[in-house]
């Protein structure tokens, strides 16, 4: 097994759980990770990434001088990385040949033998340029508005990047029109159907689960009018998250009662609080679409844990949900459509409880046949294992 650098902006990020599940799974295959993070965050983390924290390497707090004691081993390589860094355009030359160099002295010294950077960003770009520098493979992982978006410099990067992951099948045909030379796997993401486990006895509470970030991508507007348009049938509704649209979302609750008919706003919550709580719900919503930046999510873990506790799932039609929800475990309607929302939601609790019990069994078998967090790091560490032998000889 190897030791594998992985390349962060920004560790630990509280709603970004996929980045430390991937990380502790790649080591239970076996493999080193060395954590390397372009800046420190301070803000709220989950407990599980704190002893990752505590390992990793955050560039600002090296020191320059380490890039410059790293010149004469790196002489040979340094061309090829000079010329990555005058083809991209998204970060300053010499500021992304500096860190890179710092990464790459840091990586040495850590025997760093492969790169894998999250998201297409400036991580993918030092992730490429330290990988040049030290004549290494590497790799990045795409995730949404780092395509859709954000997105610099990516044909770029897809060409340079030994392989790149697309976490869906629509993001992989797209990757693939913007460089067809490069190297795209897919490997969606996972989760452990250990942790997150069905309830063991009794009934549900009655109540659907909204969860995530409030931004227009996860479609909360959508749910918000599908429940506005169903009366008095609206079911009660737990809201989970927090985002630049709380304000507005919960102005729109007080215009159309929605509080008064059983929605409640939780707030952000720690992925302990799901495990916990989750089991005890009725469903799990999640109406996924393009927002009007075009950012999106491609292939959202929360319906995955859902279906693993046994939830069905309220979806739409779109991008990795496409491949995860089938109709013996939930509903896929068209994004962007409220309408057929609230028929979906209406159907579902039309659903006998036994059915409703049935298409949450049909999940968890389903997710844990497909999407454990185990076959994401077993091909994963595939991929690796095949790219570094490859690179040497190249």
């Amino acid at each position: 097994m190897k030791t594998i650098g992985y390349v962060l902006a920004d560790f630990p990020v509280f709603s970004e759980t996929f980045v430390g599940n991937e990380i502790r799974a790649m080591q239970e295959q076996g493999h080193r990770v060395v954590p390397i993070v372009l800046r420190r965050t301070d803000g709220p983390a989950q407990s599980a990434d704190l002893k990752l924290k505590e390992i990793a390497h955050y560039l600002p707090e090296h020191s320059d001088f380490s890039a410059l004691k790293a010149l004469p081993s790196l002489s040979s390589s340094f061309l090829s990385a000079l010329q990555f860094c005058r083809q991209q355009t998204g970060l300053p030359v010499y500021s992304l040949l500096g860190n890179a160099m710092k990464i790459a002295s840091l990586a040495r010294q850590e025997g760093v033998e492969h790169f894998h950077a999250h998201f297409a960003g400036p991580a993918a770009a030092h992730a490429i340029v330290a990988a040049r520098l030290m004549r290494v493979s590497c790799s990045f992982v795409c995730h949404g508005h780092d395509v859709y978006s954000e997105a610099i410099d990516l044909p770029e990067k897809l060409e340079a990047a030994d392989f790149v992951v697309a976490v869906c099948n629509d993001m992989a045909e797209d990757l693939h029109t913007l460089c067809p030379e490069a190297e795209i796997s897919i490997v969606p993401c996972g989760i452990d159907p250990t942790r997150f486990r069905p309830r063991l006895n009794g009934g549900d509470n009655g109540r659907l689960l909204f969860i995530g970030r409030l931004v227009e991508q996860k479609g909360i507007d959508d749910l918000f009018t599908a429940l506005h348009e169903m009366g008095d049938a609206m079911p009660p509704v737990d809201i989970v998250g927090d985002g630049p649209l709380k304000q507005r979302l919960q102005a729109q609750a007080i215009k159309f009662e929605l509080e008064k008919k059983g929605l409640a706003f939780l707030g952000p919550k720690p992925a302990e609080w799901l495990t916990e709580n989750g089991p005890h719900y009725k469903a799990l919503v999640a109406p996924f679409k393009v927002a009007p930046d075009k950012s999106r999510d491609s292939g959202p873990l929360v319906a995955k844990e859902a279906m693993a506790m046994a939830l069905p799932v309220i979806t739409t039609d779109f991008m990795g949900m496409k491949e995860t929800i089938t109709p013996e475990c939930g509903y896929k309607v068209p994004p962007g459509n409220p309408q057929a929302l609230q028929a979906a939601l209406e159907a579902f609790l039309a659903l006998s409880p036994e059915n409703q019990e049935e298409m949450g069994a049909a999940g968890r078998r389903r997710v844990c046949e497909t999407f454990t967090l185990q076959n994401q790091a077993r091909a994963l560490s595939n991929l690796v294992e095949a790219a570094i032998p490859h690179r040497k000889a190249a």
